[in-house]
């Protein structure tokens, strides 16, 4: 019996992973703010989230958009990736010159780049679940010159990417190594998504046509 996933990310590498992976989702984009997303949450909080805690917030906000307007049977999952550098919470730079400031004190430094999962069952047999699990993955990035740097943020990847770095793309030469899983990097954890859908009695492999 196959189980059909809804992904609720715009993010092309979540897509090529699962795809990788056997399987193609039906994709579906939100159109949560993340920024007016965050600031509801902090100002309720009255404090700054853990950059841990604003990945999987976001998760879940685009996942329960997509959820709340589809009538499909089907899972639902969102996915998105924050990365903490020290004490700092960075998502996709706002320009170049932003992308350029953070190279220069993420080179020859490591960062931990968490992603949040949310999974919704919106299946018509559902268990009614609605749940989240952060992965995280220590990156240790290699000591760029200022010119690697400038060459890097001017292909115009950095900027669309939480971090800006990719693992996966043109960013790949600048991670020395890491520590956890690389799927995670890249934006979604496989193993994590198998134990999610383990939790409402899916395996993997009933994701694949």
């Amino acid at each position: 019996m196959t189980a059909e996933l809804i992904l609720a990310s715009a993010s092309p590498a979540r897509l090529a992973t699962l795809r990788s992976a056997g399987v193609e989702p039906e994709v579906i984009v939100s159109d949560v703010d993340e920024s007016a997303a965050v600031d509801r949450a902090e100002a309720g909080l009255g404090a700054p989230l853990r950059t841990d805690d604003v990945a999987l917030l976001l998760a879940r906000a685009k996942c329960e958009a997509v959820a709340a307007g589809t009538d499909a049977d089907a899972l639902v999952l969102g996915c998105d990736s924050v990365l903490e550098f020290d004490g700092d919470t960075f998502g996709k730079p706002a320009d170049a010159s932003e992308a350029v400031a953070r190279w220069q004190r993420m080179r020859g430094n490591c960062g931990t780049l968490h992603t949040g999962h949310w999974l919704v069952d919106a299946r018509d047999e559902s268990t009614g679940a609605t749940f989240g699990v952060v992965a995280s993955t220590v990156v240790h990035f290699a000591d760029l010159t200022d010119a690697e740097i400038e060459a890097y943020v001017a292909t115009g990847e950095p900027l669309k990417v939480a971090g800006a770095f990719t693992i996966d793309g043109l960013g790949g030469p600048y991670v020395r190594r890491i520590e956890g899983d690389h799927h995670n990097v890249v934006g979604l954890s496989l193993p994590v998504l198998r134990d999610m859908l383990g939790e409402v009695g899916v395996t993997f492999d009933q994701l694949r046509d």
